[in-house]
């Protein structure tokens, strides 16, 4: 009885510290722009009756419009400051300051651990620099010929669905057959482990997308904020049912790759650089420093190969969707980059890493479909100290910042009539001007993606691959709406035509 009688006080007393320092927060922040909100609650009001992913992702759209380029969103307990202006994101991105992810992420600490995505600190540093090898250029071009391949099983599981189909166009929901690629893809370049099977694939893909869905609706239930609280819902339970599923993939990938080169059934070196120094895929990096440097434990190995196994695959399986239905919807300029491809590269060549890097035209065209349709939408961050916002707001050390790429990249100032795909945009008369964080696909700075050109490569591979076998026809539906996830996802199929050339 006195047991939980102190549980019950020091939860109490817990939620009393944590609505006191909302309060203040929120007093401090009051001179920024805010939409209406309850009195105790704030904007949770809207989540509390809206709790629909897609509601709150238009919500947040029609708050950009509203009160941007600042604008303050409170709930129960935390004040979040909404920054869309690109001298914000400089602010905030440029330096070594404002590092720490904010409060978000923790809510990932279950399955990423203290990951790259989500550490901070010294152990981001030591990560980072541990990590930064694996993305090398000469990976890099090791890894094309996975990317070639993965992109000729895609042809040909796409002819197969044509074949099946008795008009021979039918309509193709792009986000599965990508995913599959890239997930392909990311185990065996990253990780060294090929082929593995679809049911495997499609229960990672399934469980990748309940982790975002426990993320976003804990944001929805203030009482679920609060850790004690939230590990005695249902919830809780089947999303550890879920995490232990996604690791018991991971611990499956890692010992199947120790045991690969314990064995001596493969190389960890991949390349050397021109000083001598070897180059490995990530997890063998990550596996060498374990045990033969002792610098990394196995749950750390964990962490890094969960984190890259859902950033490697989820977001550049998204900028290949958008960008495949982006060449559908524009005739026009999918020829021009079909044209482009004919001219560079003859047609039963397979595109080296050279090839894929002298293709102007198509690397604008990749740009322009970031921008409109960036994988990763908003980008969160707490102040490390007090600063001043471009409009002269002053954002005390501890705020919750939230960046809003989506808005930033739709943004008319920046870029007249964002709405229509111009990959015009991205020539270089047309940039020279541009300030250098208006366009963030990648993030920037300190903490920007580790893989980009990872993604960049790939995605150039999928494109030469898929449009020198078809013509890309649209479905004539509405364009896609979205709803908030960890990535831009697509509230329903976004399919497309693959008309045989």
């Amino acid at each position: 009885m006195l047991g939980a009688q102190a549980v019950l006080w020091a939860l109490v007393a817990l939620v009393s510290y944590l609505l006191i320092q909302g309060f203040r927060f929120r007093k401090v922040l009051s001179h920024i722009p805010s939409p209406p909100g309850h009195w105790l609650i704030g904007n949770l009001e809207f989540l509390m009756r809206n709790p629909y992913p897609g509601k709150i992702f238009e919500y947040l759209r029609d708050c950009a419009q509203r009160y941007g380029p600042i604008y303050r969103f409170s709930t129960l307990h935390i004040v979040v400051i909404n920054l869309l202006h690109p001298d914000d994101m400089e602010l905030v991105l440029s330096q070594m300051k404002h590092m720490k992810k904010s409060r978000l992420y923790k809510f990932l600490g279950g399955w990423l651990g203290e990951g790259l995505l989500t550490s901070s600190g010294q152990k981001w540093q030591k990560r980072r620099k541990l990590l930064t090898p694996a993305f090398h250029f000469n990976v890099l071009q090791k890894f094309l010929d996975i990317f070639n391949e993965e992109t000729s099983n895609m042809v040909k599981q796409i002819e197969e669905m044509n074949a099946q189909s008795l008009g021979g166009k039918p309509l193709i929901n792009l986000m599965p057959i990508v995913t599959n690629l890239t997930l392909q893809s990311i185990t065996e370049t990253a990780l060294g482990v090929s082929s593995v099977e679809e049911d495997t694939m499609k229960s990672y893909r399934s469980n990748i997308h309940k982790m975002g869905q426990f993320v976003f609706g804990r944001v929805t239930k203030p009482w679920s904020l609060i850790p004690l609280v939230y590990s005695l819902s249902n919830d809780y339970e089947k999303e550890s049912e879920t995490i232990h599923s996604l690791h018991q993939f991971t611990y499956r990938v890692m010992k199947e790759r120790e045991k690969q080169l314990v064995d001596g059934r493969d190389e960890q070196v991949v390349s050397t650089t021109y000083s001598g120094r070897k180059i490995m895929k990530m997890l063998d990096l990550l596996l060498y420093a374990k045990i033969n440097e002792g610098t990394i434990d196995y749950e750390g190995i964990r962490e890094e190969v969960d984190t890259f196994m859902f950033e490697g695959h989820d977001t550049t399986a998204a900028a290949i969707t958008f960008l495949l239905y982006a060449l559908a919807e524009h005739p026009d300029i999918q020829e021009n980059v079909r044209k482009e491809i004919q001219s560079n590269i003859t047609p039963t060549r397979t595109p080296t890493y050279h090839d894929l890097q002298d293709l102007p035209y198509t690397e604008r065209v990749i740009k322009e479909s970031l921008r409109l349709y960036p994988s990763v939408p908003l980008i969160t961050r707490e102040a490390s100290e007090d600063f001043l916002s471009h409009t002269g707001s002053k954002i005390p050390k501890g705020t919750v910042l939230y960046l809003h790429i989506f808005d930033l990249h739709r943004n008319p100032d920046i870029y007249p009539d964002p709405q229509r795909f111009d990959p015009d945009r991205f020539l270089p008369e047309n940039c020279a001007n541009r300030h250098p964080f208006a366009y963030l696909p990648f993030s920037a700075g300190p903490r920007n993606c580790i893989g980009q050109k990872f993604a960049i490569l790939e995605i150039k591979a999928v494109i030469v691959g898929l449009l020198r076998k078809f013509r890309l026809e649209p479905s004539g539906c509405a364009p896609p709406s979205f709803f908030v996830d960890l990535i831009l996802r697509p509230e329903g199929p976004i399919n497309v035509k693959f008309v045989p050339i």
